[in-house]
């Protein structure tokens, strides 16, 4: 979610990537003669047989996305054997679908979930060709020190029957890490490996790791939030003399064995069938079909447009129009830098409320589950940015901002309100927790996360927090116009990593001279970029066309369009993917909106 993201949820987002590995897919049949109710009937199960299947076989990452029917004593499978087996249920459910005639879902309540499944599965399926789990050391929400942590903290415990899972799942830790080991191997021999500077950010990860105190660490937070004192024992057991060493060897395989022959190129081009891989994940994140040249051009395009906006606000309260001395101004100087974790938390919590006490006037339907902001856990406390983890729909856990909060005095305060906007409230938080809660949505539409709608919508709303007054200062609007300079930057800097020759120097420098991060934000930024190729092309490209859509029908309504009611059209489904977004909406406009 922005820099977002372990995301958290989204985890969910890449996650689903993890398990789709080979390059084959399933010919296309010629369609059946189903009746249209059983055309119907058999559509709406493959798409939900498909969102069940993918969280019973990969639970962890089903905290991110809301989905609570879990195994919580297990934890995912990434062995070969496993993922065959995923594979294959895939394959099968991809060639009913096609084999369905979708003209005899027109209209009918299996249209959009059918839509949405079979366009998602064969964008997994492109994504095989990556082979990512042969190459998955990252210091991002994909790596599994973040996944798993993220996993312990919200893991239940409130009955014997929750203690006993938690335990058989602490356990099971020790197999998981084991198999990331053995698919590193397998990947070395392959040549795959990630970059080496990923490689270095998850070794420094893993050492504050073991460092902590074992009563500190993530795997433990299950005992802190029961009063069970045998089960509290029996968990610091596990994490000390199973989790801990198996942490250990992960550790010393990463320092002794894989450090030396990671690649030095950061871009995913270097891998085997590396171009293959970056375009069908452009594929994935955007759901349409760009190459990354058109990407990048797109990008300084982008740029242009909002340094020329930048300009105009350093003069005016700056007294610069030179955009390298008013980021530098913004991003350095003391006056425009946090002094204490605590004013990091406040300064985001006030644009919070403020964003609360809004929305009503933008949106017709709003969640009734609140956002919290949580501070990073300390093994990840170095970490730059903020991420969103959903809530439940019963709300019984609220939405949960966490947020970077080490060394103050290097976070810019402009970009913070902007971030919270599109975090919580009228992003993310807005957007994800209207699905969840919304009576009779399918469970494809309600968990199942697209990130080119989903991202899109967040960076749009950050514009749209301008429209609603919800910003303090031109400070803060500085850093709206970053942060969306940011993102087209990501346009820029990911496809010149990924497909174009460039170096990480060159991605750091490029988003310094073009942004207000700081150099440790830029520097996660890159580790980022290259650990999930093309992923962060999704928010600006999904920006762009919720952008496009609404001034299409703002323009065709005239006086009958109603804001309240496109935004409402645009969440309702979920993240649906841009191009089924691009016909909702056409089609709500033909209506007469």
């Amino acid at each position: 979610m922005t820099s977002t993201h372990r995301h958290h949820f989204l985890a969910a987002l890449i996650a689903l990537m993890l398990p789709l590995l080979s390059c084959g897919q399933a010919s296309e049949p010629e369609p059946a003669t189903l009746g249209t109710d059983d055309a119907v009937a058999r559509a709406l199960e493959i798409a939900e047989e498909f969102v069940d299947g993918y969280y019973q076989d990969f639970t962890d990452q089903a905290y991110d996305s809301g989905y609570t029917d879990l195994d919580y004593s297990r934890l995912v499978d990434h062995g070969s054997a496993a993922l065959t087996d995923w594979r294959a249920r895939e394959d099968a459910w991809l060639e009913e679908l096609r084999a369905i005639d979708r003209a005899t879902l027109e209209g009918t309540e299996a249209e959009v979930p059918y839509a949405y499944a079979l366009d998602r599965i064969e964008a997994h399926a492109g994504l095989r060709v990556c082979r990512i789990e042969l190459w998955n050391v990252s210091p991002a929400w994909t790596g599994w020190q973040s996944a798993l942590a993220s996993t312990f903290l919200q893991q239940p415990v409130g009955s014997d029957e929750a203690r006993s899972g938690a335990l058989a799942r602490a356990r099971d830790a020790v197999r998981f890490i084991d198999t990331e080991i053995t698919n590193l191997r397998e990947g070395l021999a392959a040549g795959y490996s990630a970059p080496r500077e990923n490689v270095e950010a998850v070794l420094e990860q893993l050492e504050r790791l073991l460092d902590a105190d074992p009563t500190e660490s993530p795997f433990y937070n299950a005992a802190t939030r029961n009063e069970d004192s045998d089960f509290g024992a029996t968990l610091l057991g596990i994490v000390e003399n199973e989790i801990n060493p198996a942490t250990q060897r992960y550790r010393d395989f990463l320092a002794d064995e894989y450090l030396e022959s990671s690649r030095q190129e950061p871009g995913v081009s270097a891998n085997p069938n590396g171009e293959d891989c970056y375009r069908a994940s452009i594929r994935y994140y955007t759901s349409l079909p760009l190459t990354p040249q058109e990407v990048h051009d797109s990008g300084l395009r982008e740029l242009e447009h909002i340094h020329a906006q930048m300009r105009e606000i350093g003069q005016r309260s700056f007294g610069t129009s030179d955009i390298h001395e008013l980021l530098e101004t913004v991003r350095t100087d003391p006056r425009y830098t946090f002094s204490t974790p605590e004013e990091v938390i406040d300064y985001a919590q006030a644009a919070i409320d403020r964003a609360r006490d809004a929305v009503p006037q933008w949106f017709g339907t709003l969640p009734r589950s609140e956002v919290i902001i949580r501070p990073y856990p300390d093994f990840m406390k170095r970490s730059g940015g903020g991420f969103y983890n959903p809530g439940t729909a019963d709300g019984s856990r609220p939405g949960v901002y966490e947020l970077g909060t080490w060394r103050p005095e290097t976070i810019p305060k402009a970009g913070m309100e902007a971030v919270t906007f599109h975090e919580a409230y009228p992003g993310h938080h807005l957007q994800v927790m209207t699905g969840l809660e919304r009576a009779g949505m399918h469970p494809i539409l309600r968990y199942l996360y697209f990130s080119g709608t989903g991202e899109g919508w967040a960076l749009y709303t950050e514009r749209l927090a301008e429209e609603m007054g919800l910003y303090s200062s031109d400070l803060d609007r500085v850093g709206l116009l970053s942060n969306e300079a940011w993102r087209a930057a990501r346009l820029v800097v990911d496809t010149g990593m990924h497909s174009l020759g460039w170096s990480r120097q060159q991605g750091v420098d490029f988003l310094l001279e073009s942004t207000a991060l700081s150099e440790a934000e830029a520097n996660y930024e890159i580790n980022r970029y290259l650990a999930v190729p093309a992923q962060a092309l999704s928010y600006m490209t999904g920006s762009l066309e919720i952008q496009r859509l609404r001034a299409m029908a703002e323009e065709r309504l005239g006086e009958r369009f109603d804001v309240r009611a496109f935004h409402d059209r645009v969440i309702e489904d979920g993240t649906v993917t841009l191009g089924m977004l691009r016909q909702k909406i056409e089609r709500w406009v033909e209506e007469g909106g």
